[in-house]
């Protein structure tokens, strides 16, 4: 299997392949090259996964996943579980929780505006990550951030029983199993995951922002309580 900066370049090839969406000016303001893929950030040892729909201008200039306003709650809660305290407000983007937790999207690029990427652009780069999370990555638990990043799993779990429980009211309080399968030289590839779904942390969720800590907590808690 490859190493992860092979994976990387790879990404970067499949990108230049064929064109599709991405916010040019954003990419251009940062003088970032927009082929570039931003995977992933923090520890691919760290137990769990926190798994965003896709970057936004902010991730673009940091060249990270997840370091926005949503990225610094998420960070914040983190931070939280580990010192029991909220973090200065001076240290912006909490990399010290990076050792924590690894951070990804479900495409590693910025689309134009604030519209999601298209089935087809996610389906074009599902293999990558999928090999991120199936192969590199050592946890199994992922918190999924919103109705775009959970239903990415849906291939790898029964229509049904996925649709049954996004559909519960206690949804971000309970998880949910499903089997990551991916093609490798070696055979297909398989990897139970465990998904634990939050709304997605933005003011214009207005249903949930504001519970969007309080529920992020409770998540960690449970990690924390996880003998894997």
């Amino acid at each position: 299997m490859r190493t992860i900066s092979q994976l990387v370049d790879s990404i970067h090839q499949e990108a230049k392949r064929e064109l599709f969406p991405i916010d040019m000016p954003i990419y251009e303001k940062a003088g970032k090259d927009p082929l570039q893929p931003i995977l992933f950030a923090g520890s691919l040892t760290a137990p769990p996964c926190v798994f965003g729909r896709d970057l936004g201008k902010d991730e673009v200039a940091a060249g990270q996943p997840l370091i926005g306003a949503g990225g610094r709650l998420v960070r914040s809660g983190i931070y939280q579980a580990r010192h029991g305290e909220l973090p200065p407000k001076s240290d912006r983007n909490l990399e010290s929780v990076l050792s924590d937790v690894l951070l990804t999207n479900t495409v590693p690029y910025k689309p134009p505006g604030n519209k999601a990427y298209t089935t087809s652009v996610k389906e074009r780069f599902r293999p990558f990550i999928a090999e991120l999370l199936g192969v590199h990555w050592q946890g199994n638990h992922v918190i999924t951030l919103g109705n775009e990043a959970f239903q990415w799993f849906l291939p790898y779990k029964n229509p049904s029983a996925f649709e049954e429980f996004w559909s519960r009211d206690d949804r971000y309080e309970a998880e949910i199993e499903c089997e990551l399968t991916l093609a490798a030289k070696e055979g297909v590839i398989h990897k139970t995951l465990i998904l634990l779904p939050l709304p997605h942390p933005s003011p214009l969720n207005a249903r949930w922002y504001k519970r969007f800590p309080e529920l992020l907590a409770q998540r960690l808690v449970r990690l924390a309580r996880s003998p894997g």
